[in-house]
C-alpha cells in the first residue's frame, strides 16, 4: 500500500501529469487562487497532503516500535 502512495506522489511530480502550462483553468495560471481553485491542482493537492500524513504516522509507528 506505502508503494502504491509514493508511485502516486511521484506521478505528481510529473508536469504532464498536472497539465503544467499557462492558460489552462478559468483563474490567472500563476497565482495561489489558481492552484487553490483548479479541480486538477485541488485533486493533487489532496493527493500529496493525504501521502505526507501516512508518512507521517507510519514514521511515528515505526519510531514507537523502535
Amino acid at each position: 500500500m506505502l508503494k502504491s502512495f509514493f508511485i502516486v506522489f511521484l506521478m505528481s511530480l510529473i508536469p504532464v501529469a498536472l497539465m503544467s502550462h499557462p492558460g489552462h483553468g478559468e483563474t490567472e495560471g500563476f497565482t495561489i487562487t489558481h492552484y487553490l481553485v483548479e479541480p486538477i491542482h485541488v485533486i493533487v493537492t489532496i493527493g500529496i497532503l493525504f501521502f505526507v500524513v501516512v508518512m507521517i504516522k507510519w514514521f511515528k509507528r515505526k519510531r514507537k516500535l523502535s
